[in-house]
């Protein structure tokens, strides 16, 4: 079993290897990943004996959807199928995991979505009572946070466990159609990145002037409404390209060139955050870096992302009235 400073030097050997193909680079980061969660297991076994219950170690945001650039932070939670008196067990699993997730180059969520989080290291029965209790609070953070939940995939452990969790929520938002409404209102605003002439708003002061952020400005509305439409149709695979391919065949038509936009979105990531030396770089992209025909391809993109997320509004909202 490597240490974590073994897998740290590992990644810093051979993630270059793969830096500019999207399949690779991510395939490089889930192997990286396992060897981390299997060497905090190992260590917590020796500590604190055996896993009490069997788990899902799971991963959410960009990992959950395989999107990860060079550089991520970190995005993940717990289900355990156990009592309560097995949660400290997990939450004690979930630090190591985290601590070793940031010693091999994953920095730590600054909104604190962690296994190390009591909200998001669960029992399999309180992670139902959550999920159930996020859709039943009136906040916008309880949606947010069934969002992030629902962009997930298990990296270590039992699969059906967060498979259960999604069909639960399905069925909810089957029975409660207004749901959708409050799902999309929680994402329903973009950032504004085009002016009325065509041309970038880039942020106008600070360290990141006359850059913009590419996740925010750029991805966010071709992952959200893909995940809007994949929440619709039941569709639990957190890969936006999956969803894209999974949706029904009454979408296909209208989606297949959102889904080469979306390739060429990422395509463009990692071209254009090829050298970044930490996490910070790969999320702001100066204009001026790039050149004519660059800018002009990433407009086309920017503008269909907003038109393909007022697209998929109008197609759930019509259909819910319909109902």
């Amino acid at each position: 079993m490597k240490s974590y400073e073994q897998l740290k030097k590992w990644r810093a050997d051979n993630i270059y290897k793969v830096s500019m193909d999207h399949q690779k680079l991510n395939a490089f980061h889930d192997e990286l990943m396992k060897q981390i969660v299997h060497t905090a297991l190992e260590k917590v076994k020796s500590e604190s004996g055996l896993p009490p219950a069997h788990f899902a170690f799971f991963l959410m945001g960009s990992a959950g959807r395989a999107e990860q650039a060079i550089w991520s932070d970190q995005d993940h939670g717990i289900i355990f199928d156990g009592d309560k008196k097995d949660e400290q067990y997990f939450l004690k699993l979930g630090s190591e995991i985290s601590e070793g997730f940031a010693i091999c180059g994953y920095e730590l969520c600054e909104g604190n979505v962690m296994a190390s989080n009591p909200l998001w290291c669960k029992s399999l029965v309180d992670w139902e009572k959550q999920i159930l209790n996020w859709f039943d609070e009136d906040s916008w953070t309880s949606i947010r946070n069934f969002t992030i939940f629902f962009d997930s995939r298990v990296l270590v452990g039992k699969h059906k466990l967060l498979e259960q969790l999604k069909e639960i929520a399905f069925n909810k938002l089957s029975h409660e159609k207004h749901l959708m409404n409050r799902l999309i209102d929680n994402v329903g605003r973009i950032k504004k990145t085009l002016g009325v002439f065509g041309q970038f708003l880039p942020e106008q002061y600070g360290e990141h002037a006359g850059a913009i952020h590419l996740k925010h400005a750029v991805f966010f509305p071709y992952v959200n409404a893909l995940r809007l439409l994949a929440i619709y149709e039941r569709v639990s695979d957190p890969s936006t390209l999956a969803r894209f391919q999974k949706l029904p065949s009454n979408y296909d038509h209208s989606l297949k060139l959102y889904r080469r936009d979306f390739n060429n979105l990422l395509d463009f990531r990692l071209r254009s955050f090829e050298n970044a030396k930490d996490y910070h770089d790969v999320h702001y992209l100066n204009i001026k870096s790039l050149s004519k025909s660059e800018r002009e391809a990433l407009k086309v993109i920017v503008k269909r992302g907003i038109k393909l997320f007022n697209e998929t509004k109008l197609v759930i909202e019509k259909r819910g009235k319909n109902v």
